[in-house]
């Protein structure tokens, strides 16, 4: 077995296409080995979830800051074989989803502060934008949480943000009350598969020191780009029927085919329908 050192040298180089350097005694180095080489897993084992263990990584990830200890991120597991049909049908792009053994949706609960303030008679002055923003970023720094917990004992997770785009229908679904609204799911199985390393954008993209500094960057993302290309080319290229074909096809031309059509344009109207103030 590789030294974690030398895991996370690799996993970051087929990452962000650098070297790394890396002290071999540097402490928590298991855990920035899963860092480093996280993976998404889309194909599961027909193995079940034990719900002790569900439970306990459900509490580690509930476990992560929140913003003023206001804690307002949910988990709402479905086992449920025709509920997690039901979610899948809503996205038949991702047919794998039929096959996971759950589905978790993180939610994003601006309903409980007030619902506390109101009990306690006090006044609520606070619903605005800010109850919004903080109440998604609980649940996106819980997601995340969860994503570590679970891969640390060896289960497989892919987070699917594609479910906004039916935020209505599965708010309904699940009978989500105003004020509560879906961040994203989580399909999450033991792996039955290797998964490839995703590559990044480099860190002299992503990374600033002191002041944003964005450099060069389409000479940063072409190279990012004909790396990509090189580890892992596109399949297919989008709307060709539209913009014709591309003799290179690389991240950033997928990317900006993919937003040149308006995505999820009445999300807004969803969480102002929900309760939310976004003034």
């Amino acid at each position: 077995m590789p030294h974690p050192a030398d895991t996370i040298k690799t996993a970051l180089s087929d990452r962000f296409g650098e070297t790394f350097t890396v002290d071999a005694g540097l402490s928590g180095l298991d855990e920035l080995a899963r860092l480093a080489a996280r993976r998404v897993h889309r194909r599961y084992l027909d193995r079940p979830v034990a719900d002790d263990l569900l439970r306990l990584l459900c509490a580690c990830a509930l476990s992560a800051p929140s913003k003023s200890d206001l804690q307002q991120a949910d988990i709402l597991i479905i086992r449920d074989r025709d509920r997690l049909g039901a979610i899948a049908d809503l996205m038949p792009e991702m047919p794998w989803l039929h096959d996971a053994p759950l589905f978790l949706v993180f939610l994003a609960n601006g309903r409980r502060i007030p619902a506390l303030a109101e009990a306690r008679g006090k006044p609520f002055p606070n619903d605005h934008l800010d109850l919004f923003f903080n109440a998604t970023v609980d649940a996106a720094i819980v997601m995340a949480t969860f994503l570590r917990a679970a891969e640390a004992v060896g289960l497989g997770c892919c987070p699917i943000s594609v479910i906004r785009d039916h935020a209505t229908v599965v708010s309904e679904m699940l009978a989500l009350p105003p004020k509560v609204i879906p961040l994203a799911g989580m399909s999450v199985g033991w792996p039955a598969e290797p998964s490839g390393i995703s590559q990044r954008l480099s860190l002299g993209t992503t990374l600033h020191e002191e002041r944003f500094d964005e450099g060069d960057l389409l000479a940063e993302v072409d190279a990012y780009d004909r790396r990509r290309h090189a580890a892992r080319a596109y399949r297919q290229q989008r709307e060709p029927e539209r913009f014709g074909r591309a003799e290179f096809y690389g991240w950033s031309e997928d990317k900006a085919r993919q937003y040149s059509k308006p995505a999820r344009a009445d999300f807004g109207a969803f969480v102002r329908a929900k309760g939310f103030c976004l003034d």
